[in-house]
């Protein structure tokens, strides 16, 4: 990749950082009368739902007090943080300790669900906005929720299994990925410590030992307690853009460590294998699932395009370019990169669609829900800024 290109990518990613996503979101999304964030938006930014997404509301907080601290510090940034960390706090615990996943408006609890990531975003937005704030208090509380997330993950029967494990006992890519998300973000914001490397290193070992299938050529997301295939539906199934989520994990830890030769090569592996089963070659983007075996998927949206497995891949093959300044890899990035812009960007009111046909045509004009919030899009536009200006 040429400088010039380098250049006005990084401006590119900026300008639509700063200039686009965030002020489609802030203020309109600022719920100064319940708390917390309202995210359910449609194609303009009008409120379609008032419920609120428990992971919504960790991610928003972290973003906002990451940009405060490594953009520029703004004090709405600072104050709107505080803010959804307040509703966390406040009416997202249910009695046993454990999160809820989806509140109403005013934080009467609707669901939860059967694992705790939203402990995990909990901690990341503590973290984030204990460095932002220089806030001790906030600090202990993030260490604390990762440890609730690390207890309740790794505590056998805690929480109830997708399946019954005395006849079909599994795990999940996911584990491991946001445990080893989390531990990266911790240290940055909060600083190193042997704990937090070793929860890394095991993570990062875990995600080679047992998904990562060499005679498959692929990242499996769900095995057998010690890595074993599991022919059914969800064994088979490959999610490419969580794969590749975890790929840029692991070659964030390279580039942390200053370009691990060994975690390079594990995280463009995967990056390579799950590319080759998840771009669509006839019509770009990255599918939603497929088949490991090539065989029919159960999930019905299996060949939808999702906004988030596209900012994922932004993420990875830039830092698979960097780190091996390999063209191939600044290519995948235009690829992603242009085709995304071309589909999910909407000029004319801002912000990314989220779901797409598989044609690249827009399946629905919402632009936030309980899944979707301001969290892929700008994490993926700030951290590719960043790499490509060395920030």
């Amino acid at each position: 990749m040429q400088a010039s290109e380098q250049a006005r990518l990084a401006e590119f990613y900026r300008d639509r950082l700063l200039n686009d996503t965030i002020p489609f979101w802030f203020p309109r999304c600022v719920d100064e009368t319940h708390g917390g964030f309202l995210t359910c938006l449609d194609r303009d930014g009008t409120v379609v739902d008032t419920d609120k997404s428990v992971w919504a509301q960790g991610r928003m907080a972290w973003l906002l007090a990451t940009l405060h601290a490594t953009v520029e510090p703004r004090g709405d940034w600072l104050k709107w943080s505080r803010h959804g960390i307040d509703f966390l706090r406040t009416y997202c615990f249910d009695d046993d300790g454990q999160m809820f996943f989806q509140v109403t408006r005013d934080g009467r609890p609707l669901r939860k669900r059967r694992y705790v990531f939203s402990e995990a975003f909990l901690a990341i937005a503590l973290a984030a906005y204990a460095r932002a704030a220089s806030d001790t208090e906030a600090a202990a509380e993030a260490r604390q929720a990762f440890a609730s997330f690390r207890r309740f993950t790794q505590t056998p029967g805690l929480l109830p299994a997708k399946t019954d494990p005395a006849t079909r006992p599994a795990k999940s890519l996911a584990i491991p990925m946001i445990t080893l998300g989390t531990a990266q973000t911790l240290r940055e914001t909060l600083g190193d410590d042997a704990e937090t490397t070793l929860l890394i290193d095991q993570s990062i070992d875990e995600i080679r030992s047992d998904f990562v299938d060499p005679q498959r050529q692929c990242v499996l997301e769900t095995v057998g307690p010690h890595g074993e295939f599991l022919d059914h539906f969800d064994g088979r199934l490959l999610n490419p853009g969580h794969a590749i989520e975890a790929a840029w994990f692991i070659l964030r830890e390279s580039h942390h460590r200053g370009g691990d030769a060994e975690l390079t090569r594990l995280g463009t592996q995967i990056l390579d294998w799950m590319w080759a089963r998840g771009w669509d070659t006839k019509h770009g983007g990255l599918l939603s699932f497929v088949d490991v075996r090539g065989l029919p998927v159960q999930e019905y949206w299996h060949d939808m395009k999702f906004w988030w497995p596209h900012n994922e891949a932004m993420i990875a093959t830039l830092f698979a370019w960097k780190l091996t300044g390999h063209a191939r890899y600044a290519q995948l990035h235009h690829d992603v990169h242009t085709w995304a812009d071309q589909h999910f960007a909407d000029p004319e009111q801002g912000e990314w669609y989220g779901y797409l046909h598989r044609d690249g045509s827009v399946a629905s004009t919402l632009k936030g829900g309980l899944w979707k919030s301001a969290f892929h899009l700008p994490r993926s536009q700030l951290i590719c800024w960043r790499l490509l200006t060395d920030r």
